[in-house]
């Protein structure tokens, strides 16, 4: 049953994307174009073609990523650490294992944040979970992202000895779920908990959900630049932020409407 949830909500995301429905109406032309309803495909061509400079223009995501992004404050006074924890999706599994060499994507900065508060409290347990959240890796071996983290902060000098590895999550629910369940923490323990600021707000309802206690926020990796900074040709960089915070957005609304 988790794996089938796992696939429909990968399919849902994919139909998410605003580039599916520029597809979508692309090839909904061309067929009106072949049966010869030549009105119904001038119709579709010409709204896919101005939302795609709509969408190249303006910087959209940053109207719905921003209000994500603010729900908490950048670098919180910390003071007792007993543990940090760092969500995986800024590693490139398949990369990595392909080059025998650490590979990480846009979403870096929740390794390099960890890895900053991992000097910082030398004595704070550091628990890295992720597996893999893609879905081509069901068909196709990878390496987790867990263990992606783990060769990076062990080239920076954290002892093995530091390190919880939850390799098996394929989302956050199951990241707070089998994170609780490596960790044990106990009552009075503050735990620190890392990932992209416009996913933290879904991922501390999970965590506290799954249990966790005293979790602070540590949002990291910010997206929003601001609309009118925004302005100007970025197809890819504005439907990137656009279907990050699609994804967000309909995941927090599902997740509160499911009650798990």
């Amino acid at each position: 049953m988790d794996t089938l949830v796992f696939v429909a909500s990968k399919l849902i995301a994919l139909l998410l994307r605003a580039e599916t429905w520029e597809a979508l109406l692309l090839t909904g032309a061309l067929i009106a174009l072949v049966s010869g309803r030549l009105r119904a495909a001038r119709r579709m061509l010409s709204v896919a073609l101005a939302s795609l400079l709509a969408l190249g223009i303006f910087p959209l995501g940053d109207l719905l990523i921003a209000p994500l992004e603010r729900t908490y404050p950048a670098n919180p006074q910390l003071s007792q650490v007993d543990g940090i924890i760092i969500l995986g999706g800024a590693e490139d599994g398949v990369g990595t294992a392909r080059h025998h060499q650490v590979q990480l994507n846009a979403a870096a900065e929740r390794v390099t944040a960890g890895l900053a508060l991992a000097h910082r409290f030398p004595d704070a347990r550091i628990l890295l979970s992720g597996g893999s959240g893609a879905l081509r890796d069901l068909a196709r071996g990878t390496m987790p992202g867990a263990e992606v983290m783990a060769a990076a902060f062990r080239e920076t000098g954290i002892p093995q000895a530091r390190l919880l590895l939850e390799t098996h999550s394929r989302n956050t629910t199951e990241n707070a779920r089998f994170s609780y369940n490596l960790a044990h923490p106990t009552p009075g323990e503050t735990w620190v908990l890392v990932t992209s600021a416009f996913h933290m707000r879904r991922a501390m309802a999970s965590f506290e959900r799954a249990g966790w206690e005293e979790v602070v926020p540590y949002p990291v990796d910010y997206r929003a630049e601001g609309f009118l900074d925004g302005i100007g040709w970025d197809l890819a960089g504005h439907l990137d932020t656009l279907d990050l915070a699609l994804k967000e957005w309909v995941g927090i609304w599902a997740y509160a409407a499911s009650g798990r």
